[in-house]
């Protein structure tokens, strides 16, 4: 198995402070917007890029909310495993506000769909969009594109993009493994 960094530390507060901005520029002061984290590993990029927006761009109020979408996959019934549930946390309803989901990486778009049925439960939004740290562009099984992304990687066959944290894995890192070498 190998290993390439596609971000290192620096590259990945780059890449934060870019969509961070991106955000403002869009969503100015968040009063009708909230950001929703994809359970589990979006929750690490949603809670950074608030931290983000309020100390460093002194926006005050920021709604986030954490979506389990376990069973809302379309594969949630074909594993030998049962999968086990993260919770949801959100408690501000998302009628009429505008949501952007916050995931690590896009890969088929499969768990985005999920994310959109599962966040209609919460209300109706005016307007949904997604932030992702890594787009995987080759790899789409369903029509869904990001309106914020940090970085396009063109991985492809057995490769897989990981994203580290510090808070979970001791490092802000970006990684393409390839399992065949």
């Amino acid at each position: 198995m190998s290993q390439k960094v596609l971000l290192n530390a620096t590259e990945v507060h780059i890449a934060l402070h870019r969509l961070a901005c991106q955000l403002i520029e869009n969503h100015n002061t968040f009063e009708n917007t909230v950001l929703i984290g994809i359970q589990p590993r979006g929750i690490f990029l949603a809670e950074r890029l608030k931290e983000l927006l309020f100390s460093d761009y002194k926006i005050k109020k920021i709604q986030l909310g954490k979506l389990d979408i376990t069973f809302y996959r379309d594969d949630f019934r074909r594993s030998g495993t049962p999968l086990e549930a993260n919770k949801t946390h959100i408690d501000f309803i998302v009628e009429n506000k505008k949501v952007v989901l916050v995931d690590d990486v896009l890969y088929t778009g499969r768990s985005i769909r999920s994310a959109l049925t599962a966040i209609q439960s919460f209300g109706r939004p005016t307007e949904i969009e997604l932030l992702t740290l890594i787009d995987r562009r080759f790899s789409r099984h369903l029509p869904i594109q990001p309106d914020y992304r940090g970085r396009q990687v063109d991985a492809i066959g057995d490769e897989k993009v990981k994203v580290c944290w510090v808070e979970n894995e001791g490092e802000d890192a970006v990684y393409l493994i390839d399992s065949k070498k």
